[in-house]
């Protein structure tokens, strides 16, 4: 299902890599006709990134089908003259502008917030960066990885003994990813209203700290420092990840109710009235003694043996899979999470991820394939206007 939800809005993503393009796939799996702006020759780093080298090679890296589905590719020069006159167009034709250059970038090429604004006063302009367009580091580069450190994640992450620890994906990105898909829907509603657009500021950096709200309260408020405490949940015990016979199980037993019915289930009655283990508060105070006496049960099956039998006891558990065992999960298929597209050209076809959100009872996934470095750059330049003998004097310009 491709949702019209925001069907007539056309976004304009200037962004490479991660969390820039994954604001726009939002935005483009929710019906918005998303043109992706690439430089000549090379476009989005992420073309070449992925663990394929033949379609990285091609300019189709893994890291770019990823989450570029259904957009349009158009190819232009912004520093070139004929290059910004397309721009300028494109510009009243857009509803919204997404970018992650450094702060100033754009700014420096002609086209700060307020030059924007007079070409298109219902414009949406997102800035996505690492620090935010003011502040003292604002200048300086970020990667995710940088952020999940800056931003105290990695201080949190592993053990006391591992800590610090990134996490096993570009959590820093996909977050500001979502912040900026999210302020720009939110910056349209209001454009509905007033006709007014926004210029939205996307700080990485705050959006991994905002993230961290119950860490960072326990701090702010509680006067706790947070520490790494590997896969244990510092607001609750029994709840963690416990060895079995054979894998590893994750339960999350929070409420008095869902340990007593832990217990009953485990056959482990006596462990209900043990002093250690009686309150919740007892129960974090001894945590590892409790850890200890559920598996040596638990080490009686194996998680998936454990897991059915705990299911429908009302106790949250579940077995810790690897991606594939995620992926293959009939909850998953069910959901019709993955959606099937085809390379251009048409001689493959692949599957990615669509939207976590169902509409009006529908899964949702790209209206189209990933593009082909420049593949709408004609078609869209029509669109603007300009005839046949004025495109292909941008070409021979190097413009476009």
């Amino acid at each position: 299902m491709h949702p019209d939800l925001l069907a007539g809005v056309r976004v304009l993503d200037l962004t490479n890599v991660l969390a820039g393009p994954f604001a726009g796939y939002q935005l483009a799996l929710m019906g918005a006709d998303v043109i992706k702006v690439e430089v000549p020759g090379s476009g989005d780093l992420a073309r070449n990134l992925g663990a394929d080298p033949a379609l990285s090679k091609a300019g189709l890296g893994i890291s770019f089908l990823a989450q570029n589905a259904g957009k349009r590719s158009l190819t232009l020069d912004l520093k070139s003259p004929a290059g910004k006159e397309v721009f300028e167009r494109l510009v009243r034709e857009a509803d919204v502008l997404l970018e992650n250059f450094r702060p100033g970038v754009l700014e420096r090429l002609g086209f700060s917030w307020e030059v924007l604004q007079a070409l298109n006063p219902g414009l949406v302009y997102c800035a996505v960066s690492g620090f935010g367009q003011t502040g003292p580091m604002r200048g300086r580069p970020a990667y995710d990885q940088i952020i999940q450190g800056l931003s105290g994640i990695m201080s949190v992450t592993g053990t006391a003994e591992t800590a610090p620890t990134r996490t096993g994906f570009p959590i820093a990105d996909t977050l500001g990813g979502y912040a900026a898909a999210f302020a720009i829907s939110a910056a349209l509603v209001k454009r509905s209203r007033t006709g007014v657009g926004s210029f939205l500021d996307v700080s990485m950096l705050e959006t991994a700290i905002a993230a961290m709200g119950w860490v960072v309260s326990d701090y702010v408020i509680g006067g706790r420092e947070p520490r790494a405490m590997g896969n244990e949940n510092v607001t609750s015990a029994p709840s963690g990840t416990f060895e079995t016979a054979s894998g590893a199980l994750n339960i999350a037993a929070n409420k008095q109710e869902q340990y007593v019915e832990l217990c009953t289930a485990l056959g482990r009655p006596e462990l209900i009235e043990d002093p250690r283990f009686a309150t919740r508060e007892a129960r974090k105070q001894h945590r590892l003694e409790l850890k200890q006496e559920l598996e040596k049960t638990l080490r009686e099956r194996s998680a998936t043996e454990w897991d059915d039998l705990l299911a429908d006891s009302g106790v949250p558990v579940a077995p810790v899979l690897t991606v594939e065992q995620a992926l293959s999960l009939e909850q998953i298929a069910d959901r019709r999470l993955l959606h099937e597209v085809q390379l251009p050209g048409g001689e493959r076809s692949l599957q990615v991820l669509g939207s976590s959100v169902h509409v009006d009872g529908e899964s949702v996934g790209p209206k189209g394939r990933p593009p082909g470095l420049s593949e709408h750059t004609d078609e869209i330049l029509g669109e603007l206007g300009y005839t046949a003998e004025e495109i292909s004097s941008l070409h021979e310009r190097g413009a476009v």
